[in-house]
């Protein structure tokens, strides 16, 4: 008890003391710009969104096939999940996940996401209105994931990625992983989790451009993926057959900025209404989140309907929904 006391003392601090800018290193932000694939950074998911991201240690539905793959192992039924993201400046954001449970210690997903936007005009210097004509940008990933769990403690899990991204006549394609573990340390419904994420070579557009003065162009820098290393905690403070609090806390630490950490909490009610917060310390433009579930039982499926509000300083807010389908 004195250890989970020690837990809900920083759980309060963190978001006071983080108006100190000497508590984080601000150097990390020197690393900005230096990976590609930048919508693989964007999470999934009104549930994990909600709670500001704070999820690698509660990921236990079909959303762990983004968050932490080990999370799986826990996941009680076969699950498909949908997600939709009205992202900032009008970028849409989509998720599809689906889980099978090939016995109670294994499980198996598959995934895929799309980012995608209206065609823009094409201008050139002495166009500067534009040409009439138009390019697309968008992104796409396949992921198929294996999670298992080795002891009534621990679990494993791994995705393997399959990534595109097109700018008008480029493209870029490449293969990456994402490893994670669970472990419940027995103390109550105390548990940790570690995930590495998008993890591979670095990537280069393939393609050739013609540029202004009919000038060609078809050699690229590389650039590493947005590989992200996140340590997280979670335990439920209070928990009766009616209500449950459950809270997490989230050590991130990118490739291409500085840590930060995310603060997470939710609310739910005979797990039929779900409220949640969440709240990201030493991220640029982000701060709180907030959300709320509902789940009904209809048919041959569970159904949960998840929104999720996030706040950007500069750019606005965005929006996301995500329904997830337990089947019987």
């Amino acid at each position: 008890m004195n250890y989970i006391k020690k837990y809900f003392i920083i759980f309060i601090l963190l978001p006071a003391v983080s108006s100190f800018g000497q508590f984080f290193p601000t150097l990390g932000g020197q690393r900005s710009g230096i990976s590609t694939a930048q919508f693989l950074k964007i999470g999934v998911g009104g549930r994990a969104t909600a709670m500001g991201d704070a999820f690698v240690a509660v990921s236990d539905d079909a959303s762990a096939l983004y968050w932490n793959p080990a999370g799986l192992a826990y996941s009680k039924q076969n699950e498909i999940i949908f997600s939709h993201n009205e992202w900032v400046v009008d970028i849409k954001h989509e998720f599809i996940g689906a889980t099978y449970k090939l016995s109670g210690n294994d499980v198996i997903g598959v995934s895929f996401t799309s980012l995608h936007m209206d065609d823009m005009p094409v201008t050139t210097e002495v166009l500067p209105q534009g040409t009439g004509e138009y390019f697309s940008v968008g992104d796409i990933a396949f992921g198929l994931t294996y999670s298992r769990r080795m002891t009534e403690q621990f679990s494993f899990g791994g995705t393997v990625r399959y990534i595109e991204s097109t700018l008008d006549k480029l493209k870029m394609r490449g293969f990456m992983i994402d490893l994670g573990t669970m472990y419940w340390t027995g103390l109550g419904t105390t548990r940790f989790a570690v995930a590495i994420t998008n993890f591979g070579n670095e990537l280069s557009p393939d393609g050739k451009v013609v540029l202004f003065g009919k000038r060609e162009k078809s050699d690229w820098q590389s650039f590493s993926p947005p590989t992200m290393f996140r340590i997280g905690f979670a335990l439920e403070p209070y928990q009766t057959d009616m209500h449950r609090i459950t809270s997490s806390i989230q050590l991130n630490h990118p490739n291409d900025n500085s840590e930060n950490v995310s603060i997470g909490a939710e609310y739910a009610w005979k797990e039929i209404f779900f409220a949640r917060g969440g709240y990201k310390l030493n991220v640029d433009e982000q701060d709180f989140t907030f959300g709320a579930g509902l789940r009904v039982p209809l048919g041959i499926a569970n159904v949960t309907v998840d929104y999720a509000y996030s706040r950007f300083s500069r750019l606005g807010t965005a929006h996301r929904f995500s329904i997830l389908l337990g089947l019987y």
